[in-house]
């Protein structure tokens, strides 16, 4: 009696147990599959209004299509239109990331563009003394660089082996009667800058020549010395006169299209806090600077009082208007430049931001202007903008993400309800392991086998 009413109990334990096992295998699998048909139902139901892009680019579709990464457009359904890379921010938050707007407006757009510039001598007003014969310098009469000289000043004596020789056969030819020969004799002298007050002194018998400063200025350079021989051509002094001079400036190649002659410029000097000197633009170079990608800019300045030195530094405001109307502009900071396009967040709603692309004009100070994108009156994010970008592409690629992992659930519950046994092997579930080799085998008689010795006593029912 004990043995069949051990074994009916264990084969109904079993048989429970395995009955459980089926029907938890299949009953959330239905329950899930009726959730994911009503949905599908209820998605179809909905009316698609086009495909965005899954990064959060402004790009749609009317139809499916893949991105250059290959991954597939996101739907938009009816009554999401305004989700996708949208970014709704509340006011708190607004006011803890600093979040301005501004609105686009019509504005006339004047430029300024600076640059910096170096004070140099008007190359019109340069002089060299480089007497046309040789000789030797006998005498320096002005012997030090920055000396200041006023015209017909004498500079230095020389002697001319050569010029004592022009002029004693320019003597023999007039005592001869010789008017061709002396002709000719003068006009060589004439060659050689010898003026007749020259001439006058050298027929004395005196073979030695002071040579005079042409011009009122200061010497920018004496490689003359004393007791120095020196060849026809040959530079002694280097003159200039500073009563003008030119501010040289460099403009940048991008702002070339606002330069033009006789424009008015402001220029401002380290050396005399303060003070504007004002200008116009007398050159433009014609050439750009390989080097700099520079243009070359001149400014003639007059220089009477001789406050503006070569060599300082300047810097130079050219101010010029951009359009003659007033054109569609925002603030420059209100612009994100990923290098191949130019985004700007706009204002949509109370706290929501859409990104918007942009297609920009010129730049005028802290405006740039707008050719396309944008609405005049339409409120633009004008600090803080980055962070919005960065959480608009964020949501997008979220999106994105979600889309597809919500099309790839159903397959997955599919393929593992697909999977699941739906017989269970009762052969493997009332298998017996057999004991090892050696083993003492398991006493299935109802009797307490003694432990070491042990005494044990046994109940018996009555």
């Amino acid at each position: 009696m004990k043995y069949p009413t051990i074994a009916l109990i264990a084969a109904a334990a079993v048989l429970g147990a395995g009955g459980g096992y089926m029907w938890g295998a299949h009953a959330p699998a239905s329950r899930s599959g009726g959730h994911s048909g009503a949905n599908a139902a209820a998605q179809d139901e909905r009316k698609i209004l086009y495909y965005r892009n899954p990064m959060g680019l402004p790009d749609t579709s009317p139809v499916p299509k893949k991105d250059a990464m290959g991954m597939d457009y996101v739907p938009v359904y009816a009554g999401e239109e305004t989700g996708g890379a949208s970014v709704t921010v509340s006011p708190e938050r607004m006011q803890l990331l600093g979040v301005t707007t501004e609105a686009a407006t019509m504005r006339k757009l004047s430029r300024t563009v600076r640059a910096s510039a170096v004070v140099q001598p008007s190359e019109r007003n340069l002089y060299e003394v480089a007497p046309r014969f040789s000789g030797w310098v006998q005498k320096l009469h002005v012997n030090a660089t920055g000396e200041r000289v006023t015209r017909g000043e004498p500079l230095l004596t020389v002697y001319s082996p050569d010029l004592e020789s022009a002029v004693r056969e320019y003597q023999l030819a007039e005592q001869s009667g010789l008017p061709d020969v002396a002709r000719s004799t003068r006009k060589r002298l004439q060659n050689w800058e010898i003026s007749d007050r020259d001439l006058a002194q050298l027929k004395q018998g005196a073979a030695r020549l002071v040579l005079r400063s042409p011009i009122n200025g200061v010497v920018l350079a004496k490689p003359a010395t004393d007791g120095a021989r020196f060849a026809a051509g040959t530079v002694l002094f280097r003159l200039a006169d500073l009563s003008t001079v030119w501010v040289q400036a460099q403009v940048s190649e991008q702002d070339q299209d606002v330069l033009h002659l006789k424009q008015p410029v402001s220029i401002t000097l380290d050396a005399y806090p303060g003070e504007v000197f004002q200008g116009k633009v007398s050159f433009i170079a014609p050439v750009l600077d390989p080097q700099t990608r520079t243009v070359e800019v001149r400014v003639v300045l007059p220089n009477k009082k001789g406050r503006l030195r070569p060599g300082m530094f300047a810097t130079v405001d050219l101010s010029a208007k951009v359009a003659a109307r007033p054109v569609l502009s925002i603030p420059r900071s209100a612009v994100i430049d990923t290098g191949t396009r130019q985004i700007a967040m706009v204002r949509v709603a109370p706290g929501r931001f859409v990104p918007r692309m942009l297609k920009l004009g010129q730049q005028a100070g802290d405006y740039v202007e707008v050719l396309s994108g944008l609405a005049e009156g339409e409120q633009v994010v004008s600090h803080a903008n980055f962070l919005l970008d960065a959480e608009s592409n964020l949501k997008s690629a979220l999106g994105a993400v979600g889309s597809g992992a919500a099309q790839a659930q159903p397959a997955a519950a599919s393929s593992a309800s697909a999977a699941a046994p739906t017989k269970m092997d009762m052969s493997q579930t009332m298998h017996r392991p057999q004991p090892k080799s050696g083993a003492k085998p398991l006493d299935m008689s109802g009797h307490d086998t003694p432990v070491n010795g042990a005494k044990t006593e046994h109940h018996h029912a009555e």
